[in-house]
């Protein structure tokens, strides 16, 4: 991510979703500043397509709905609005919305070497301060590996870590993958 156009000059919510509407490009909003989102690599968009067709085929009929990187998500309404790769919601408003989701019950991040350390830092702080999410998941784009922070009593968050060969669990919507399904035609090999 880079910091955007106003010359780290703090903007109002207000300002950032008029503003937004007519970008060309995504940008999340982080207490008053504008942060242009950067491109993926291939491996992180098929692993992304991947978890969603997963997901999709799962929740379909569930009365849920999962939505990829163009969706923004509303973290906080007075100062944080973000784009992650995947979000999953139930809310009965949330799937009748239109502008962004408010009430996500997982949030998907798929990692990058540029992105990783955020994703694992401030993001995930951010996040868990969202009452309605339950999983948050980093799944990593550079080795087969997968992190899901489950929301536990009050402010605990369990943390569990997958590997090759395991099944990945989220508990919220009662779903189990095979790891290896979110790696499907990806390749590790640098070029």
């Amino acid at each position: 991510m880079i910091a955007n156009p106003q010359n780290h000059q703090k903007i109002t919510v207000e300002e950032y979703l008029k503003w937004e509407q007519h970008q060309e490009f995504r940008h999340e909003y982080i207490d008053g500043e504008i942060m242009a989102m950067t491109g993926g690599t291939i491996p992180h968009n098929d692993i992304a397509l991947n978890f969603y067709r997963a997901l999709y085929s799962h929740l379909h009929h569930r009365g849920c709905r999962v939505n990829v990187s163009d969706v923004k998500v509303q973290a906080n309404k007075s100062s944080r609005y973000f784009y992650p790769d995947l979000v999953v919601t139930c809310d009965p408003d949330d799937l009748k919305s239109r502008d962004f989701i408010q009430r996500p019950k997982i949030i998907v991040e798929v990692l990058s070497s540029s992105t990783a350390n955020y994703d694992r830092t401030k993001k995930l702080k951010y996040y868990r301060q969202i009452p309605s999410l339950q999983e948050y998941v980093l799944v990593n784009s550079e080795e087969m590996a997968v992190e899901v922070y489950h929301r536990g009593e009050g402010k605990m968050w369990l943390y569990y870590e997958y590997e090759s060969g395991e099944l990945i669990a989220l508990e919220s919507i009662d779903f189990e993958c095979a790891i290896e399904v979110l790696y499907e035609g990806v390749s590790f090999d640098k070029e």
